[in-house]
């Protein structure tokens, strides 16, 4: 399979195609993806992938631990982040819309060693999130279930996901889509809800301003605090990228891409930053029942709290399965996300070849089945308890988000230097980051300051296993890079023998859209 090259030079460096929708000679359709994936469901898959528990239960201890003001701060912070990101992001998809995403763009326009360490990064993360995910499942159907054990419940789950993204990539779509959707209705009706107790038109809260008035501890804890939940609001936010994954399945990337970086964020924003004041203002920061910060402590939600206070009935069970909903939504996007890098790997020659091959639906069911495997991790809690396998799991994947992040913000940085040094226009850009190259450099000096800080009070006090636990993504991710590396003898891709190309069947449907916009506008002079 061959790309199409739309430089205006031949570069000497090696290509690293890696097929796409329509993208692949006939005679070879039978490993293409197929672009299926509407605007709908490209807007939900950005929502949804960033929505989880990290609001809906994490959000209260972090108000516990910086105070509203403090934790307010934070998250908008961590937002600015990644809106900078997100730009990023959105540039280089909407000009080369690949499954391969954060390792193709890593590999053409640093380089392949780079690439390598990012795809295999990126990859590992997915695929533990959703063990961790299938853990926390469980943890959450003991609510209503208390006898039946978690690992019953993490099998059935992950036959059902994986079942789904067998399907198609539409039948993932259209899930993640309806469980998105449950949880922007959710927070929609919290904030609502939130804003009409203000008021004092539910429940009975009387003085909405009283947590924030001085002397309220506004800022607990001060600076080192806000620091520590900037730390957990990074988390929160991971998988906002995943509409870059997205891109190489959807019917017209270039159109709706821009659209969903540009709209999506905002949402996002709203509802976290509208989800932190709200709670501020009805709960005090220490209230205890903030602390509680697990799946198991459904009925310390900062959401169930609110909404009983609203007079909502059933208002535990009903968040209880709000939260399923976003497990669900979590270890199906996960699935996809690690899927799909797999795929590209095999066809940029990172992966086994056999990753690479797809059935007539376009699924690269291989793939699926291996990232499926890892996915039986989630097992362990019929081993060593619920609560510490999912606990453990997340420690290990956590730190792989932000170096996947910090790719991005690289990447594009040398993929703006790339296009101009070949000759190109940034007019000529489907999508461009407003904010470059500060906004690449703002948010790669924001990462370092995260992974360095993930954990610095169990460095402080000497506590090995978190530390291990915490930081371990980071070695692994350098062993990768180093090691591939020695063996290949890579070195930074140069500007001008970066490939810039796209894949084939985006170049013509651009092309068949110039064509009918250059008649449209003959025909009205």
């Amino acid at each position: 399979m061959k790309l199409r090259q739309t430089t205006t030079r031949q570069p000497t460096a090696q290509r690293s195609p890696v097929p796409t929708a329509e993208s692949t000679p006939s005679n070879a359709t039978e490993h293409k993806l197929k672009r299926q994936l509407s605007s709908r469901h490209l807007q939900m898959i950005a929502i949804g992938g960033s929505i989880g528990t990290g609001l809906f239960v994490a959000s209260g201890g972090t108000i516990a631990q910086a105070g509203p003001g403090g934790a307010l701060v934070a998250y908008a912070a961590v937002g600015l982040m990644v809106y900078l990101l997100m730009q990023s992001l959105g540039e280089m998809t909407a000009k080369i819309p690949v499954a391969g995403s954060f390792q193709t763009y890593a590999t053409r326009f640093v380089s392949p060693s780079f690439g390598f360490a990012i795809g295999w990064n990126y990859w590992f993360n997915w695929a533990i999130t959703v063990a961790a995910e299938l853990v926390a499942a469980g943890i959450v159907m003991s609510f209503w279930l208390p006898d039946v054990p978690g690992w019953v419940w993490a099998g059935g789950f992950l036959f059902v996901l994986t079942a789904l993204n067998a399907l198609s990539a539409k039948a993932f779509g259209e899930g993640e889509f309806w469980l998105a959707l449950i949880k922007v209705v959710t927070v929609i009706a919290f904030l609502v809800a939130g804003v009409l107790m203000i008021f004092g038109i539910l429940g009975d809260h009387t003085d909405p301003l009283a947590n924030w008035r001085e002397g309220q501890d506004v800022f607990h804890g001060g600076w080192i605090s806000i620091m520590a939940v900037f730390m957990i609001a990074g988390f929160s936010f991971q998988g906002t990228e995943l509409v870059g994954v997205a891109a190489g399945e959807a019917k017209d990337p270039r159109r709706e891409i821009p659209k969903a970086i540009r709209n999506v964020f905002w949402r996002i924003m709203l509802f976290y930053i509208g989800a932190i004041f709200i709670i501020g203002c009805l709960i005090p920061f220490a209230d205890p029942s903030l602390l509680s910060s697990g799946e198991a402590d459904v009925a310390s939600s900062p959401f169930t709290m609110v909404f009983e206070r609203a007079g909502i009935a059933f208002a535990a069970a009903a968040m209880n399965a709000v939260i399923l909903t976003a497990i669900l939504s979590a270890g199906n996007s996960g699935l996809y996300a690690s899927t799909r890098m797999l795929y590209a790997m095999a066809h940029d020659g990172k992966a086994p070849k056999i990753f690479g091959r797809t059935n007539s639906r376009g699924v690269p069911m291989a793939a699926l089945f291996a990232t499926a495997g890892v996915g039986l991790f989630g097992f362990l809690t019929a081993l060593v308890g619920q609560g510490a396998a999912y606990a453990w799991l997340l420690n290990v994947s956590g730190l792989c988000g932000f170096i996947v992040w910090v790719g991005i913000a690289v990447s594009h940085y040398r993929f703006r230097r790339g296009y101009l040094a070949q000759g190109y226009a940034v007019s000529d850009l489907p999508y461009r980051a407003p904010f470059f190259p500060l906004g690449p450099l703002l948010a790669f000096v924001m990462l370092i300051a995260v992974i360095a800080g993930q954990n610095y009070e169990a460095v402080l006090a000497g506590r090995g296993l978190e530390v291990l636990s915490a930081y371990i993504g980071l070695p692994l991710f350098l062993g990768l890079w180093l090691i591939h590396r020695l063996v290949t003898k890579s070195r930074i891709v140069p500007l001008m023998e970066m490939d810039l190309s796209a894949p084939e069947d985006i170049e013509e449907s651009a092309k068949v859209r110039s064509a009918r916009t250059r008649a449209g506008n003959s025909a009205i002079r």
